[in-house]
């Protein structure tokens, strides 16, 4: 059983951060990449940031020089470092892994909870 547990988010102020953190666990491996989406009411889904086992990252042009987003392969953790928080980012965020559930198994994507981020004064 693959499980994504996404921490760290809540309420901030604009112009405020957040570090959001999404730990793997269970039956997965070959991560091959992992990274954030969001979705905010009456809004698509978006891809904010990704980052792959080899480190190479991308971002969503609406957060470049704002978040940061980061790995611990060790760890099968993402994390998605937050600064200059705008209203416009307010949505709920969704982690995803793009790996095996076993190891010689077809590699899927498995998505996490989400969790609310509000910026809001």
């Amino acid at each position: 059983q693959v499980q994504l547990v996404e921490s760290g988010g809540g309420l901030v102020q604009p112009g405020g951060s957040l570090r959001l953190s999404c730990a793997a666990s269970g039956s997965i491996s070959s991560i091959s990449a992992m990274g954030w989406y969001r979705q905010a009411p009456g809004k698509q889904r978006e891809l904010v940031a990704a980052i792959t086992s080899g480190g190479r990252t991308n971002y969503a042009d609406s957060v470049k020089g704002r978040f940061t987003v980061s790995r611990d392969g060790a760890k099968n953790t993402v994390y998605l470092q937050m600064n200059s928080l705008k209203p416009e980012d307010t949505a709920v965020y969704y982690c995803y892994a793009d790996g095996r559930s076993s190891t010689w198994g077809p590699s899927r994507r498995y998505w996490g909870q989400g969790t609310q981020v509000t910026v809001s004064s």
